[in-house]
């Protein structure tokens, strides 16, 4: 059997999240940057299914074909970092200034990678600016202003339907982070870590690093935000709201209800209870 039971599954995520913390900045900062790279491709692989067949779903399902490279590849995600290292914090196994390390060399990461490759697509699909970039670039132009000129056009509930809909977005993905440790063979892997990758897309919730490459990127094709719009209305309460989905609904709610079986299993002692 190559299913994982969650109390093992918690000690998994403990066990990343240390290793996580103790990774060198010049590790954070590669990884980081590919992780960007990869969603950003992603993400416009959708956008292009979803015009191409004109059914939002079809790139709600194969988006998750970067998240899945990012996982297998033991890559480092800030919005997966925002449940494995809390995790190792509460166990005792770090500390808050290595999970603050982590999450701030891994943003900056992600945005290198993401801009990078919102230059790169840019660049292919506008001929570097000497054409039009068609209906794709047409529909991240789209995107970008409803994630930024439209928030702020409802001033502060604006404001906080991004953060609300962040909350909800990486629940989802580090449920995914959560998904991919339930199995030993990697096709389990793959398709449970798929799942609710699959969801938060579907539902079009925010995602910090997603938004890192589709807004600059719907900037450099034309879309009438700013750099102040993006951080302020998109950029600051999106990622605020994936710290909080992150750490209050998978790192603290799995550890206070898997935490003893963890410890056990971690100690290679009996186990005291038994897990649902």
């Amino acid at each position: 059997m190559d299913y994982v039971k969650p109390a093992e599954v918690v000690s998994s995520m403990i066990d990343a999240g240390t290793r996580k913390a103790a990774l060198p900045v010049r590790d954070l900062l590669i990884r980081g940057a590919l992780s960007g790279g990869l969603l950003g491709i992603a993400t416009s692989l959708a956008i292009t299914a979803a015009v191409q067949t004109n059914l939002p779903i079809v790139g709600a399902l194969i988006f998750p074909v970067g998240f899945v490279m990012i996982v297998l590849l033991g890559l480092e995600l800030v919005t997966g970092s925002f449940a494995l290292l809390p995790m190792a914090q509460m166990d005792g196994a770090s500390g808050w200034r290595e999970v603050f390390r982590n999450w701030a060399w891994v943003f900056v990461g992600n945005l290198a990678g993401s801009l990078l490759y919102a230059l790169l697509l840019w660049a292919s699909l506008t001929m570097f600016g000497e054409v039009a970039g068609g209906a794709v670039a047409d529909r991240i132009v789209a995107i970008a202003e409803a994630k930024t000129i439209a928030y702020a056009a409802h001033g502060d509930a604006g404001w906080g339907t991004a953060f609300v809909k962040a909350v909800l977005c990486n629940w989802m993905v580090c449920m995914g982070v959560v998904m991919g440790m339930v199995s030993t063979s990697t096709v389990a892997k793959i398709v449970a870590a798929w799942l609710p990758i699959t969801i938060f897309f579907a539902h079009g919730y925010e995602h910090a690093v997603v938004n890192m490459f589709l807004i600059p990127a719907g900037m450099l094709l034309g879309a009438k935000t700013t750099i102040g719009q993006w951080w302020m209305w998109n950029q600051i309460p999106v990622t605020l709201g994936n710290l909080a989905g992150g750490f209050f609904f998978t790192a603290l709610a799995l550890y206070l209800t898997y935490r003893v079986r963890a410890a056990t299993i971690r100690s290679g002692e009996p186990a005291a209870q038994t897990a649902t």
